[in-house]
């Protein structure tokens, strides 16, 4: 499978979240989707990222966007990072891989001098209509967020 394309319907998933809840994309049409992809929960960069966004998370909000996290890791694990930091929006547990593949972002990664496949830090952000609208890979965390942010405000 290819990789989602700007202007298309970003690739549906239905996956377990915090909270209990069952996220699917599709059931969010009507709102704009900030969907992030990070490697793992309580490691520096994604923990970064995570409160990042969660710095921002009242300005998405008034530009009408939903915040999900998405990693490998387990609901359970998702929420204990959840709480220790305070998040305000969704993580969603994609163990099996269907939501990271869908979106390309599972990438050889060289860790140690071991290759290896692993989430590759990425960023979606899907218009109300259910379309891809910008996309951003390999992201470096600082500054990250205001980007996305401004493109949000600019849909």
């Amino acid at each position: 499978m290819g990789a989602p394309r700007i202007g298309y319907v970003a690739p549906n998933f239905k996956l377990p979240a915090t909270g209990g809840k069952t996220v699917e994309l599709k059931k969010l049409r009507g709102k704009k989707v900030v969907l992030y992809f990070y490697p793992k929960d309580n490691t520096p960069g994604c923990t970064n990222e995570a409160l990042d966004f969660k710095a921002k998370h009242a300005a998405f909000k008034r530009s009408g966007a939903v915040i999900l996290g998405v990693s490998r890791d387990s609901v359970e694990s998702h929420e204990k990072f959840r709480d220790k930091y305070g998040l305000p929006f969704d993580l969603l547990s994609d163990a099996d891989e269907k939501a990271c593949r869908a979106y390309d972002v599972i990438k050889e990664k060289n860790m140690y001098g071991r290759k290896l496949l692993g989430i590759e830090r990425s960023t979606f952000l899907i218009d109300e209509d259910g379309k891809l609208r910008a996309e951003w890979r390999k992201v470096r965390v600082k500054g990250h967020v205001d980007e996305v942010l401004e493109a949000v405000k600019g849909l």
